[in-house]
C-alpha cells in the first residue's frame, strides 16, 4: 500500500432502481453504453477508471483541472444523448469531485479522499457536478466556468464539514468581465501584440506537464521584457490549456494580432520543440520552426526562439534588451527542473500550492546557490503567504526580504525581486513611496508584468492614490483578461475610495461570484454597504465574514492594514464595527 494525492471522480445514476424496475434489460444496455462514453472521456482527459460496481464509477486523475474538464465533457455528451429519450427513460448521472490523500492497494483506492467524492456525488443534481473546496481552489482561475458556493455541508462519516461548490457548466463564463468590453470585443493595441498559448506536452507522460508549461512560461517572460511588445499574461493564456480553439477566436478574445503555439517533447536528455507564429486575424503562418536539441542547450534554444519571434515581428530591441538574451538563469539543469516544478505548484494559487512551490524553489537554490530567479520567487512565496493571511507571523516578511535581497545582489534586473521588495516596504515598514518605487522598477524591467501592475495598484490604494490605482489595476486586467479575483477586490476597494460606492458594489459582487470565500471581498462589501447606508446588507456581509472566518477580529486587522492616512483606516475599521464585527 502507498499514499498519494489524487483528484477523485465519483459518479452514479439518479433513480437507477426506478429505471431497473421499469425495464431491466434496456437499463443495463443503456448503462453499458453510457459507461463506455464516460470511460472514454475519462481516458481522453488523462484519467484512470478504478472501479465500476453497479451503477457507480470511480476514477482518479493526476490533475484537478483534467478531472473537472472530464466531468463537464461527460455531462455535455450525456445531455445530448438523453435529449433523444423519453423523460422517464433518461439516464442522468451525478458527479462528485474531490482532491485528497488516498491509499492505493493493488490498483484500488481507499480513504477519506474517496469517501468525500462519493458524498459530493450524492449532493449533485441529476446531470450535475459538485466539487469540494479543495478542487475549487485548484481550478477557479484555470477554467472559464461558473461555480456556485453551497456552503459547508456535513456529510456522513466525515468528521469536518466540507465546503461544496456546484459547477454551472452550462454557463459560458464564471462572471461578467468588469471591463465594458466583452472578451470578444477587446481592442487590439497599437503595439505589436502576442499571446503564447500553452505548449502541448508530447512526452506521453502526464508527469512531464510541468516541463512544457514551464517552457511556455519562460517564453512569455522573455517576450514580456521587450518594451516594443504587448504580451498577454500567463494566467489568461493558460485558460486555453487542453482546448482545441480557433486561433482567430483566441486572438479576438484576448485582443492580440499574433498567436504563438507549439509542442514540447522531453525524452531523456533531449528535447524537441515545435513552434509556429500565426497571424490571428487570418490564421496565416508568419513563421514556423522545429528544434531538436540536447536538454543542456535548453536556454540557448529559448533565446533563439525568442529572437526569431522578435525578428519575424520586426521589433526593435534596446541594447539592454539584446543583452538579456544571453543570460542563462542557471547552469544546473536539475535546479532548472526544480524551478519549473515550483512554478507549476505556485500557479495553483492555494496555500498548499504555495508551500509546494517554496519547497521546489528551496531545492533549486540548494542545487544552484547562484540561481537569482529562484531566490526571487522563493521570497515572493512568503509575501503571498502574508498578503493572503495564510501566515500571521511577521517573521515571514523578514524571510521574504532576505531571499529577495539575495536575488537582487546576484541579478539587479529581477522584476519579481523588486516587486517583492515593494511589498516588504509596504507591509513591514509602512514606507509607501519606497514600495511604489520598487514596483515601478519591476515594470521598467518587465513592461508587460500584469501582476506588477495589479500589485502596484494595491500599493497605491494604501498610499492614498486610488485614482492612480484604478488605472494600474485596469492595465493589469487588459494584459490578463482572465484576471485573478484579487484584481476585482482591489479595483472595488479603489472605486469606493474615489467616492463611487455604487460602482464598487457592482465590482465586488461580481468578484464574489468567482471567489466566495475570499475575506477581503466580504470586508470591502461591509464597508461599501455602510457607505451606501444599507445597514442590513452590511450586517449580513459581516455575519458572512464570521461564518467563513470564525477567528477574524477587527483589532487583528488594524495591526496589519498599512493605510498611509490614519483617517482612512479609522473609517474602514469603524464601518466594520458598526456592522457588528469585533
Amino acid at each position: 500500500m502507498e499514499r498519494k494525492l489524487a483528484a477523485i471522480f465519483s459518479t452514479d445514476v439518479k433513480g437507477y432502481s426506478r429505471l431497473m424496475g421499469d425495464d431491466e434489460e434496456a437499463t443495463i444496455q443503456m448503462l453499458k453504453t453510457y459507461r463506455e462514453v464516460i470511460s472514454g472521456l475519462i481516458e481522453q482527459h488523462h484519467g484512470r477508471v478504478v472501479d465500476s460496481p453497479g451503477d457507480n464509477l470511480l476514477a482518479e486523475f493526476a490533475s484537478a483541472v483534467d478531472a473537472v474538464k472530464s466531468a463537464v465533457a461527460i455531462q455535455q455528451d450525456l445531455k445530448t444523448r438523453n435529449a433523444e429519450l423519453a423523460e422517464h427513460r433518461k439516464m442522468e448521472f451525478r458527479i462528485g469531485l474531490n482532491v485528497g490523500d488516498v491509499i492505493t492497494d493493488e490498483g484500488r483506492l481507499y480513504g477519506d479522499g474517496v469517501n468525500i467524492a462519493a458524498r459530493l456525488e450524492g449532493l449533485a443534481d441529476p446531470g450535475g457536478i459538485c466539487l469540494s473546496g479543495t478542487v475549487h481552489e485548484y481550478v477557479e482561475n484555470k477554467l472559464d466556468l461558473a461555480f456556485s458556493y453551497q456552503g459547508e455541508q456535513t456529510v456522513k462519516n466525515i468528521a469536518k464539514p466540507v465546503r461544496v461548490y456546484k459547477v454551472e457548466w452550462e454557463v459560458e463564463a464564471s462572471a461578467p468581465r468588469i471591463s465594458a468590453a466583452s472578451p470578444a470585443e477587446l481592442p487590439v493595441p497599437e503595439k505589436l501584440s502576442i499571446a503564447v498559448l500553452p505548449f502541448t506536452n508530447m512526452s506521453n507522460d502526464p508527469e512531464q506537464e510541468y516541463f512544457s508549461d514551464g517552457i511556455t512560461e519562460d517564453i512569455i517572460t522573455d517576450l514580456s521584457k521587450i518594451s516594443g511588445l504587448f504580451v498577454i499574461a500567463r494566467n489568461s493564456t493558460f485558460t486555453y490549456k487542453g482546448q482545441v480553439r480557433n486561433v482567430t477566436d483566441v486572438g479576438r478574445e484576448l485582443g492580440v494580432r499574433h498567436i504563438l503555439e507549439g509542442s514540447v517533447r522531453k525524452a531523456g536528455r533531449r528535447v524537441r520543440l515545435n513552434a509556429q507564429l500565426i497571424e490571428a486575424a487570418t490564421g496565416g503562418h508568419v513563421w514556423a520552426e522545429r528544434y531538436d536539441r540536447e536538454l543542456a542547450d535548453i536556454f540557448d534554444l529559448q533565446d533563439e526562439l525568442t529572437q526569431k519571434i522578435v525578428f519575424a515581428l520586426k521589433v526593435t530591441l534596446s541594447p539592454q534588451e539584446q543583452g538579456r538574451f544571453r543570460q542563462a538563469p542557471t547552469a544546473n539543469l536539475d535546479a532548472y527542473d526544480a524551478f519549473l516544478q515550483g512554478m507549476e505548484a505556485f500557479w495553483h494559487l492555494t496555500k498548499e500550492g504555495n508551500l509546494q512551490a517554496r519547497h521546489h524553489y528551496e531545492r533549486a537554490v540548494t542545487l544552484d546557490p547562484s540561481y537569482a530567479a529562484a531566490y526571487a520567487l522563493l521570497g515572493y512565496t512568503y509575501i503571498i503567504e502574508w498578503i493572503l493571511q495564510w501566515n500571521r507571523d511577521p517573521h515571514c516578511l523578514q524571510q521574504a526580504f532576505e531571499f529577495t535581497q539575495h536575488a537582487l545582489a546576484m541579478d539587479e534586473a529581477q522584476p519579481t525581486g523588486h516587486l517583492t521588495l515593494g511589498h516588504f516596504y509596504l507591509w513591514a515598514k509602512n514606507e509607501h513611496e519606497q514600495a511604489i518605487a520598487e514596483a515601478e522598477q519591476a515594470l521598467t524591467l518587465n513592461p508587460n508584468f500584469a501582476q506588477a501592475y495589479a500589485d502596484l495598484g494595491n500599493l497605491l490604494i494604501y498610499a492614498g492614490q486610488p485614482e492612480a490605482a484604478i488605472e494600474r489595476i485596469e492595465q493589469a486586467m487588459r494584459l490578463d483578461p482572465h484576471y485573478p479575483p484579487l484584481c476585482s477586490s482591489w479595483l472595488g476597494h479603489a472605486y469606493r475610495l474615489t467616492g463611487q460606492p455604487e460602482a464598487a458594489l457592482a465590482i465586488l459582487q461580481r468578484g464574489l461570484q468567482r471567489h466566495p470565500t475570499y475575506l477581503y471581498f466580504h470586508l470591502h462589501l461591509v464597508v461599501t454597504y455602510r457607505d451606501l447606508a444599507q445597514d442590513a446588507a452590511a450586517r449580513a456581509a459581516a455575519a458572512e465574514v464570521m461564518r467563513l472566518h470564525p477567528h477574524f477580529s477587527v483589532a487583528g486587522l488594524e495591526q496589519i492594514l498599512p493605510f498611509k492616512d490614519p483617517t482612512v483606516l479609522e473609517h474602514y475599521l469603524d464601518a466594520l464595527r458598526q456592522a457588528g464585527l469585533e
